[in-house]
């Protein structure tokens, strides 16, 4: 039985809470249990934690993605090894004595970047027959240097006098610290994380990044946005089979404007009205939902020709729930544009949330993608390319 094993403590120094501190709207480690549970080496993922308001966050993430997460286990951690002078190997340790498998892969949660794909590729060197352990590494290519007794700058890895191109440059091997993985019996025999003979699994040299500290975060969030933005490339969003969106805010620059005589108006833009029509040529379903109520959305809505509009909405939910319904799809295959915290309810049960560049901080960690446009911008029409691009 193989078990991942993922240490998280409720304390941290640089960044409080960072184990479910939001990164691109999800807690921090549900990234790593998230790739542990898609490895297909991996029996069951244990997430150790002293931390009350850590395992509230894993239990809600299970409850949030039941099929996804199902392998998943929250145990508690003793205080003793959740200090800040305790060691990894001292969890690693008191999870052995109480627990049965046989081979154990360590993650740590501070390695986002971590994906399913590299944790198989480790396990698949580790059933190699002269191999004990395994460890996640990235290669640098950096010239290193020290200095000697007298003071001298030395170099370390080339040839001062026959400097290499990088591309012809070896570099070296560094721990990420990514994961580990082991046996049991290793463990226990050698109280170390790795022993015997030792493999290195090489990760693409991003993931040399760990979060320690707040600027880790900074940097990290951006790629992890980015990788994830190419993986719904990749699965082409070939599910979605209704397009939702706010009006204010999204269709409109959000500002109210007046005619001489007190008639409300609204900004629309253009191009979102022509990419309603690349979402009708591929059959997909249309709708506004919109908490206020006036005949300009109405008549807007008529000229492009929606097919839903549900004006004066107190609870988005409920209509997106009930649009499913009537037309037999699953909340996964509907996507959908907000940009104001009453359409977070719906973002965090739809397949595909997107929103746009002016809004608020707590809706972009809650969307899939961020068009680079304002609301009223064009910034819909820039979504729906994205969305058609890819079926």
């Amino acid at each position: 039985m193989n078990v991942a094993f993922i240490p998280v403590r409720g304390g941290s120094k640089s960044i409080p809470l960072k184990n479910i501190k939001t990164l691109c709207g999800r807690p921090l480690v549900y990234w790593t249990i998230r790739a542990a549970c898609e490895c297909s080496y991996i029996d069951a993922v244990y997430v150790a934690t002293d931390s009350d308001k850590v395992r509230e966050a894993v239990i809600q993430l299970q409850g949030e993605n039941r099929e996804l997460l199902r392998k998943t286990k929250v145990i508690g951690r003793s205080l003793e090894t959740a200090s800040d002078t305790a060691s990894t190997e001292s969890a690693m340790l008191e999870f052995a004595q109480k627990y049965e498998f046989d081979n154990i892969v360590l993650i740590q949660a501070t390695s986002p970047l971590l994906m399913a794909e590299d944790l198989a590729g480790g396990f698949e060197l580790y059933m190699r027959p002269d191999t004990d352990s395994v460890l996640s590494c990235v290669r640098q290519r950096r010239f290193l240097w020290e200095e000697n007794e007298n003071g001298d700058a030395v170099s370390k890895n080339y040839d001062v006098y026959n400097r290499p191109r990088r591309q012809e440059f070896s570099g070296y091997l560094m721990e990420n610290g990514a994961f580990y993985i082991t046996s049991k019996e290793r463990l226990l025999t050698s109280q170390n994380r790795i022993s015997g003979n030792i493999r290195i699994y090489e990760m693409s040299e991003d993931t040399a990044y760990e979060i320690d500290e707040p600027s880790d975060w900074i940097i990290i969030e951006e790629l992890l946005r980015r990788r994830e933005m190419s993986i719904r490339r990749e699965e082409r969003l070939e599910k979605i089979k209704l397009f939702l969106t706010d009006c204010d805010g999204c269709l409109t620059d959000g500002g109210m404007y007046y005619s001489e005589n007190g008639e409300e108006l609204k900004k629309f833009n253009t191009k979102d009205g022509m990419g309603f029509s690349l979402l009708r040529e591929r059959g997909i379903i249309t709708g506004i939902i919109t908490g206020e109520r006036t005949e300009i959305v109405e008549m807007r809505a008529k000229k492009l020709h929606i097919d839903e509009l549900h004006q004066g909405i107190g609870n988005k939910l409920d209509v997106v729930k009930q649009l499913a319904h009537k037309y037999q799809i699953d909340l996964t295959e509907v996507a959908y544009v907000g940009d104001d915290i009453n359409d977070i309810e719906v973002m965090e049960n739809v397949g595909f949330p997107c929103t746009v560049n002016s809004a608020s901080n707590v809706i972009k960690e809650k969307a899939k993608y961020v068009s680079g446009l304002n609301g009223g911008e064009g910034a819909v029409r820039d979504i729906i390319e994205f969305i058609v691009s890819s079926l």
